[in-house]
């Protein structure tokens, strides 16, 4: 159980302190033009509203599922008892 806390307190001191080392090593400027923006060509490169983005993050998380489900079933399901 003491792993665990570390491997926890760890984590969230990445968490917090990863994001500050790279904006440190490549410097963020926040004025700066996405490709959406800077090379916007009305077919690979356009802005989208925050609702499509996530709609689309969505979409490839739950896509995942019946494709990697039946897998991890028959995996660790009934697979194991014919000792695969």
């Amino acid at each position: 159980m003491l792993w665990f806390f570390f491997c926890v307190a760890v984590l969230v001191l990445g968490y917090f302190t990863y994001g500050k080392i790279i904006e440190k090593i490549f410097v963020i400027n926040p004025k700066r033009a996405t490709p959406a923006y800077a090379m916007n060509d009305g077919v690979d490169y356009m802005p989208m509203s925050k609702t499509k983005i996530w709609l689309i993050q969505l979409l490839n998380i739950a896509g995942t599922g019946p494709i990697f489900g039946p897998i991890l079933g028959a995996l660790y399901g009934q697979l194991q008892c014919f000792g695969l």
